[in-house]
């Protein structure tokens, strides 16, 4: 399974942006979702996770502003991102779990501009 992420860019304070993540193969072999962000010289931060069964959980930093969604017909999982801040600049990653393995995407950046 090969993940690609894309929808990074650059945009104001306040801003929106949406990330996708393509994946290879029928999106109901991966069971759990996940979108990580990470900056230069820190570990990757979880941002949103969405489960098989639906459910969505999201880091605390992006409560309320961020909205992780899934579809299944297009094997897509978006990471919709608004009232954007320049604490939210980083290089954004997709990630996608099963039973066997882990998945990851590569990188898109997003930067916000004050």
């Amino acid at each position: 399974v090969q993940l690609q992420a894309s929808g990074g860019g650059l945009a104001q304070a306040g801003g929106s942006l949406r990330l996708s993540c393509a994946v290879s193969r029928s999106i109901l072999e991966i069971n759990t979702m996940h979108w990580y962000r990470q900056t230069p010289g820190e570990q990757r931060e979880l941002v949103a996770i969405f489960t098989s069964g639906g459910s969505t959980d999201y880091a605390d930093s992006v409560k309320g502003r961020f909205t992780v969604s899934k579809d299944n017909a297009n094997n897509m999982v978006y990471l919709q991102m608004s009232s954007l801040k320049p604490d939210d600049t980083a290089v954004y990653y997709c990630r996608g779990e099963n039973r066997f393995e882990v998945y990851w995407g590569q990188g898109t950046q997003v930067t916000v501009s004050s």
